[in-house]
């Protein structure tokens, strides 16, 4: 009987731990809803252009002259780049189909000066064409490369995926150009989208839903319906696209050859305003030029408008050139927490130089 109390000792601890352990309040898992993302290490990259009032380059800027707000709260700037030592990542996206292909000769002889201007010995240009379906021509090639590229592109008869292959571009620039450069999308098109998935399943979900009511006085709407159901994929189809855009930390370019003559029906309106939107939101620019028609009856009259039109997108390249030339490469490190998938909205200024004019992406979704 000698060891009985110790015996009792040790069954009366282990009896008073497991208590305690069940007397514990246990503590509650968070719910998805409550999740956050903790971003200690979230690197923002924002390319910024800073011209002065008359569009020129202001270079030599350091970090001490910006200052970026995220959702209002300042931040501390990591690093900055300027254009002469940061490499530049330029897609080049044409449109083959019938839409532009009166001045396609015209901008395939500017784009090529263009590369030929802007691109360094390190700079890389890949060429993509809008047509029925995205297509690479060239991927990520000095300019003179690029350049044979575009010489070789013919227009089409076909239709356009215009979404698909901005989207395309994008996620191409994000998985095979290298971290630390400048992208930049510069897009030859009007806009407009007749090819892309999402508006093709919009129309045949439309027609299939009309299909199996039958022949009855909604039927005759057919047309109506479909035209609804295409202009909203298309608005949907926009936000996915320029998700990708954001996503990749691109900057938006384009050029919309078909001049005045967009405002001539719906369809073209909302092809400049994809295209509007997707600069303005990026921090690039939109070039609506006013083109002479070079199809008419009187060939003198034809001669001199390709004359003057050849003059107006130079003007554009050379512009779109010195926005390049002013362009910085702004990174810092994000310590707020956002939850996934929140668009973040930036503001960049230069308060050191008044009057600059400032260019940078509205914001960045935070990543899961």
């Amino acid at each position: 009987m000698p060891n009985q109390p110790l015996r009792f000792g040790i069954f009366g601890i282990l009896l008073l731990a497991c208590i305690s352990a069940f007397g514990q309040t246990p503590t509650p898992k968070p719910t998805p809803d409550d999740e956050v993302i903790k971003v200690d290490s979230r690197l923002i990259v924002i390319p910024v252009s800073v011209t002065d009032a008359n569009g020129q380059a202001i270079t030599g800027l350091t970090a001490a002259d910006f200052r970026i707000a995220e959702e209002g709260r300042q931040q501390t700037i990591e690093s900055l780049g300027s254009a002469d030592v940061v490499p530049l990542e330029i897609a080049l996206l044409f449109d083959i189909s019938a839409s532009t292909d009166p001045m396609f000769r015209f901008e395939q002889e500017t784009a090529a000066k263009f590369l030929r201007e802007v691109m360094r010995a390190d700079d890389r240009a890949t060429i993509f064409t809008i047509g029925q379906t995205p297509s690479l021509v060239q991927s990520r090639e000095t300019a003179e490369k690029a350049v044979d590229a575009i010489f070789r592109l013919e227009t089409t008869k076909g239709a356009t995926a215009f979404f698909d292959t901005v989207k395309f571009a994008a996620d191409h620039l994000r998985r095979n150009s290298p971290e630390g450069r400048r992208r930049v999308v510069v897009i030859i098109s009007d806009g407009e989208d007749n090819f892309s998935v999402g508006v093709q399943k919009a129309q045949r979900a439309a027609e299939s839903r009309l299909v199996e009511k039958g022949p009855d006085p909604e039927f005759k709407k057919l047309g109506k319906v479909i035209v609804q159901a295409q202009e909203m994929a298309k608005t949907e189809e926009r936000q996915r696209v320029l998700r990708s855009l954001q996503d990749a930390d691109i900057v938006h370019y384009s050029i919309n050859p078909a001049g005045s003559s967009y405002l001539l029906n719906k369809i073209s309106v909302f092809g400049q305003e994809n295209m509007q939107r997707f600069s303005t939101e990026t921090g690039g620019t939109a070039f609506l030029p006013k083109f002479l028609p070079v199809d008419t009856k009187d060939q003198y009259q034809n001669s001199n408008n390709r004359r003057q039109n050849s003059e107006t997108l130079e003007r554009i390249f050379r512009q779109l050139a010195n926005e390049l030339r002013s362009q910085y490469l702004i990174q810092y490190y994000s310590e707020s927490e956002f939850p996934a998938n929140k668009f973040v909205k930036l503001d960049v200024a230069v308060p050191t130089r008044g009057g600059a004019r400032v260019r940078s992406r509205q914001g960045y979704y935070v990543k899961n």
